[in-house]
């Protein structure tokens, strides 16, 4: 699915959807690409002030990432129960232990992000399976 990163003024400087099947590349989550984006269109890795706005909650690799982008904020839809890292199995976003923490709003919009995994998931399983 898609995640946005917005700077300080709400203006969106990177976009990025799940790639990791047409890029070859596991790391390609929509996190990932929209991290790098906002920041090349920053010029520079630091993201602080700026928002993670997500569909799912953020696995380990992608709440690293914008833990490690120093992001202020993180705000997702839906919760993920078997891999979210910012709250729901881990809470690295918030962990004392890390140099970083950052605000994290999730739950927005649950059910309309539900309903938009659901649909994607089930497009997937019907191409695959021919049908």
């Amino acid at each position: 699915m898609g995640a946005v990163v917005l700077d300080e003024a709400g203006t969106i400087i990177g976009t990025g959807w799940n790639r990791r099947a047409s890029s070859h590349d596991p790391t390609a989550h929509a996190e990932i690409n929209a991290l790098r984006e906002a920041g090349a269109n920053r010029g520079g890795w630091r993201l602080s002030g700026c928002t993670l706005a997500v569909t799912l909650e953020p696995c380990p690799m992608c709440a690293g990432a914008a833990a490690a982008s120093r992001i202020s904020r993180v705000v997702f839809g839906a919760w993920n129960p078997d891999y979210g890292a910012a709250g729901s199995l881990f809470d690295l976003l918030r962990d004392p232990r890390l140099p970083h923490r950052c605000e994290v709003v999730g739950g927005v919009l649950e059910e309309e992000c539900r309903g938009w995994l659901a649909d994607f998931f089930a497009s997937r399983r019907t191409r695959s399976t021919g049908g």
